[in-house]
């Protein structure tokens, strides 16, 4: 506590000094240093990148990848993000970083998905450029790409498992609703086969099994989402963060990620933030005055107990 009010000083110096007016947004292509390119790899922070072959997929001309830079770090990334463009919203990560597909013409793609954005310096964490990253990006793309005509993300949801299993150990007076148990609980063969599904990475590979689960987990996902909060923020660090900018919760997608990581952290889900270039600020108002999330009619549907 004693040295609270230091933290506080440094805190404001460095967001002065980072501030996003004297930050540069550049383009990486393949054609970037060697030395570059390398910390692209070390940085990655939501999808590893796992090889150069990797690497120049996502930086190939269907792909783009944003850094900014600051004058006094030429060469150091401070934040970066990875865009793809396509054609309809994506669904799931697999097909987005599957290196065998063909590349697409960009000129062609109607929607600018993005799926990882990765802060290098843990020296700068609370000082916030991310949501500026994003708007230029997005402005940027606009301009050079006219027939891009929907911004989304393709985003993890790192704490849906987390914040499940601590529903479910609060017991049958817990906040986890009785149907939805029994429901979660019936499809795993009882309670004891509930808890071996949630710390399992592989359950999805049981069609039946995975099919039952569909259902209340999507539903309990848009919960968590739309109205897990603690002081009027989001629970889950990605969904406050695109909130907090002006996106929307766009549609939940099942089984989206089946790395162990996208399993073990958010269940295999995926969702998608929508960045409607006429409502951001009206959606960045509502959230941040009262912590409402904005949410697309799927959503709502699976909120009133549908699908």
């Amino acid at each position: 506590a004693e040295l609270r009010g230091l933290d506080d000083d440094l805190r404001g110096l460095l967001t002065s000094w980072f501030d996003v007016g004297f930050l540069d947004l550049r383009r990486i292509t393949w054609d970037a240093p060697a030395a570059l390119l390398e910390k692209l790899i070390a940085y990655e922070a939501v999808h590893e990148i796992r090889s150069w072959d990797d690497l120049k997929h996502r930086l190939d001309s269907d792909r783009r990848c944003y850094a900014y830079f600051h004058p006094s770090m030429p060469d150091e990334p401070l934040i970066f993000v990875q865009v793809a463009l396509v054609t309809g919203m994506s669904a799931g990560i697999q097909t987005l970083l599957d290196e065998t597909a063909p590349t697409t013409d960009p000129t062609a793609a109607d929607t600018a998905v993005f799926y990882s954005i990765s802060n290098t310096q843990r020296g700068l964490q609370g000082v916030g450029f991310g949501s500026f990253l994003i708007k230029r990006v997005v402005d940027d793309l606009a301009k050079d790409l006219p027939g891009l005509k929907t911004f989304a993300t393709l985003s993890p949801i790192p704490g849906f498992r987390r914040h499940l299993t601590g529903l479910l150990e609060e017991g049958e007076h817990g906040r986890l609703a009785p149907g939805d148990r029994r429901e979660l609980a019936a499809a795993c063969g009882g309670d004891d086969g509930l808890k071996a599904v949630l710390s399992a990475t592989d359950w999805h590979f049981d069609e039946a099994l995975a099919q039952a689960l569909k259902g209340p987990l999507m539903r309990l996902c848009a919960r968590y989402l739309a109205q897990a909060k603690r002081a009027d923020r989001a629970l889950d660090p990605v969904a406050h963060f695109h909130l907090s900018n002006g996106a929307r919760v766009e549609r939940l997608n099942w089984l989206g990620d089946v790395s162990a990581k996208g399993m073990s952290r958010s269940l295999g889900l995926m969702v998608n933030y929508l960045y409607k270039l006429r409502d951001i600020e009206r959606n960045h108002e509502a959230y941040t005055a009262s912590g409402r999330a904005v949410t697309s009619a799927a959503v709502r549907a699976l909120l009133a107990g549908q699908g």
